[in-house]
């Protein structure tokens, strides 16, 4: 797939709260804790910050990594949604990923999402 194939699978394929309404929205963790599972558990590997809250939590997210990346630090950064491009969301160092690591990891794990059917937010 292409770089714009994968993005318009995940929009298309993937239960998206904007496009099915509330059958998108899992009030468990089974699915999440499946995918982490399927993933080899990538929650274990790395000391994370989890930022959670009403308001803010982009800025706050961005600033908390932009100040460990000044003192040494390698981050990596998720938010959601995006503004113009989907690779926002998730960044190294400031950098944006990239398309084609994008395509990789949705093509390596395209049934792994089929079979859970994680939620997805545009």
């Amino acid at each position: 797939m292409t770089y714009q194939q994968t993005i318009d699978y995940l929009y298309t394929q993937l239960p998206v709260f904007t496009r099915v309404g509330a059958s998108a929205y899992k009030a468990d963790l089974n699915n999440t804790t499946e995918l982490c599972k399927r993933l080899d558990n990538p929650q274990h590997q790395f000391k994370s910050i989890h930022i959670a809250g009403t308001n803010g939590k982009g800025s706050t997210s961005h600033m908390l990594a932009a100040i460990l990346q000044v003192a040494g630090y390698k981050t990596g950064l998720y938010t959601s949604p995006h503004l113009k491009d989907f690779r926002e969301r998730i960044r190294i160092n400031g950098e944006m990923i990239s398309e084609q690591s994008v395509v990789d990891f949705v093509a390596n794990h395209q049934t792994d999402f089929a079979e859970i059917q994680p939620s997805f937010l545009k």
